[in-house]
């Protein structure tokens, strides 16, 4: 007879044997249990003459063993089996119906509460709202929602990776928005002309002509008068990759009008009647391109844009407003031909104006369009002189095609609205600085009472633009996190020719000369600009407490450059100007920092005009 404690010892043994080798697996028995059966098992009675063979299931392999040792019969394994696949029939069959009564009492609720919506008609007909959903259920939908989204992903439809299951899109799209808040005081000094010495030569080209014989002075500019503006500058857009290489991007702005160097609107301006009262501010198309980039290296690049883009010229607001847009088409090409000296050439061709297609309306026979272009080529070397040490130096010819004013055939307006055919030769922008002249040859007759009257003028720039820019930035990191950088640049142009200015301006001229008998003084313009900058502080407002500051001179001689393209702030914007810039910016983090600016602007030929500009900023964005 065998012994209890070895019967009880060898079902153990064999209970172990019938494990699964993976760790962690159940194995549908316990290995007491099998001990337990063992001594309520008879004596032995012999061993089994063939080996049964073994199953998936762990329990009918442990009975089989037992046969095998002679601890049970082969009536009583069979019995034993029989018993089990009883019982795991019926817990199956309990499992399918708990199952089956889950699904329908969520079925229940899912109906319940659908006709409680539909009842308060916050659904339609296609939506079902379930409120409760057992966790089985649960598991079981999460479960064939990966399945479907893996399946998916498969097919390019998804991005894996740190954040998975999101539309390949998002990674490819980059949004954007700063919002600016900003106090501006304007202050003119004692001092300046208040006689009519100032005209808009803007407001007269994008108006009704000007009857230089009437009774009533043309636009002026303000001179002496101080104004307090609250302003507001709001900008969003974004990028996206739209295949290899390929970029778009769009960009919407505010502006109290379409002026193309500056988004700035007046909180409560009111123009020509409109505005004020809490009225709504308009939105403009600010940017909107596709760029192409060969090559993700800033070092060995190569870049084309079309569309309307930022600058792509290396350049200061001496010459081109910060907020300045260039619509048309521009390439940069650069590459590190030795560590530490790359080389760059960037050029593009703009289309600054083209005539309204029906001109001029109110007659039978068209004017041919008379289009103007800006035509830029720059090229400079970046280098990285030591490790501290990083310059850049570029020149750049800009040619402004058609841009002056062109005189007119000889005719004779009859109305202000009778078009001369280079009326379309005047700007269409500007802001003031830039010398004019008359462009209308009106011819005196009867008519006009032989010049007296009706005589309907627009205004031309009064010289070609062919400027010469040298541009540099020399960046000391000696004091990191602190930079201290050192900008400066020079534009000459070098279609200026004064003694043909002289014998037809309007503006820009001296005093009377007491020993010449010309009854205007003689042009004083200039043709040569000039700027420069220290700035010391953090590179980037890229923390709490990163800081800056400025302090700049520029000189900016009456037809040096464009005044329709350069700075919108400083002296309030355009040439004849010279004066100092003092600034500084603080983070309050990466998304917030405030900044001060104070300018302060003379100017350098005409009548005395002086004007002081305070700023206070606060800036958001993300």
């Amino acid at each position: 007879m065998v012994d209890k404690a070895t019967t009880q010892a060898d079902a153990a043994v064999l209970a172990e044997e019938s494990l699964p080798t993976r760790s962690g697996e159940s194995t549908g028995i316990d290995v007491v249990e099998a001990a337990a059966a063992a001594d309520l098992a008879p004596p032995l009675g012999g061993v089994s003459e063939s080996l049964p063979t073994p199953t998936d299931s762990v329990t009918i392999n442990l009975i089989n063993k037992l046969v095998q040792r002679g601890i049970l019969t082969k009536n009583d394994a069979a019995d034993m089996i029989k018993q089990a696949q009883a019982e795991a029939q019926v817990a199956r069959e309990q499992s399918q119906a708990d199952m089956f009564a889950i699904a329908q009492a969520a079925a229940v609720q899912a109906a319940t509460d659908q006709i409680a919506i539909a009842g308060a008609g916050l659904s339609s007909a296609n939506d079902v709202n379930v409120t409760y959903i057992p966790e089985p259920v649960k598991t079981q939908i999460k479960e064939d929602i990966k399945s479907e989204l893996l399946a998916e992903n498969k097919q390019g439809k998804f991005r894996m990776g740190p954040q998975p299951y999101m539309p390949a899109w998002v990674a490819r799209f980059r949004p954007f928005m700063d919002l600016r808040l900003r106090y501006e005081g304007v202050n003119f000094p004692l001092g300046n002309d208040a006689t009519g010495s100032f005209p808009n030569f803007n407001a007269i080209n994008t108006g009704a002509p000007f009857d230089v014989t009437g009774n009533q002075f043309a636009p002026q500019f303000n001179a002496d008068q101080d104004r307090n503006r609250f302003r507001i500058r709001l900008r969003i857009g974004a990028e996206m990759d739209v295949a290899d290489h390929f970029t778009a991007g769009v960009r919407l702005a505010t502006g109290e009008n379409n002026s193309p160097v500056t988004t700035n609107q007046t909180v409560g301006l009111a123009n020509q009647g409109q505005g004020g009262n809490f009225s709504r501010y308009a939105i403009w198309v600010d940017r909107a391109f596709v760029r192409y980039d060969l090559g993700k290296d800033r070092r060995k690049n190569l870049t084309l844009w079309l569309g309307r883009f930022d600058n792509p010229f290396f350049s200061t607001p001496l010459i081109y407003d910060d907020d300045l847009g260039f619509d048309g088409v521009a390439l940069d090409a650069r590459y590190e031909v030795v560590k530490g000296i790359t080389p760059f050439v960037t050029a593009g061709a703009f289309p600054i104006f083209n005539t309204d297609f029906n001109f001029s309306s109110n007659q039978p026979t068209k004017f041919q369009s008379y289009d103007k272009y800006l035509l830029g080529a720059q090229g400079g070397l970046d280098l990285n002189i030591a490790k501290a040490v990083n310059v850049k130096l570029a020149a750049a010819y800009y040619y402004f095609y058609n841009v002056e004013g062109r005189l007119s055939s000889p005719y004779t307006p009859l109305t202000a609205s009778d078009a001369g055919d280079t009326d379309n030769s005047r700007p269409s922008f500007a802001q003031k600085g830039n010398t004019y002249f008359p462009i209308r040859n009106i011819v005196a007759d009867a008519s006009n009472d032989f010049g007296a009257t009706n005589q309907y003028q627009y205004y031309g720039l009064a010289t070609p633009f062919q400027v010469l820019a040298l541009t540099g930035r020399i960046d000391f990191n000696a004091f990191e996190p602190v930079q201290v950088s050192l900008i400066g640049e020079y534009a000459k142009n070098l279609a200026f020719d004064k003694n043909a200015i002289n014998l037809v301006a309007v503006n820009n001229r001296g005093p009377l000369d007491d020993n010449l008998s010309n009854t205007i003084g003689l042009f004083d313009g200039s043709s040569e600009a000039w700027l420069i900058e220290l700035r010391v502080g953090t590179p980037a407002l890229a923390k709490a407490w990163d800081w800056a500051i400025t302090f700049g001179y520029r000189w900016i001689g009456s037809d040096a450059v464009v005044d329709g393209f350069n700075d919108s702030d400083f002296g309030l914007g355009g040439t004849n100007l010279k004066g100092y810039t003092v600034g500084g910016s603080l983070a309050f983090s990466p998304n917030v920092w405030a900044g001060v600016r104070w300018m302060g602007a003379d100017s350098i030929a005409g009548p005395t005009y002086k004007v002081n500009i305070i700023q206070f900023d606060l800036h958001t964005k993300f």
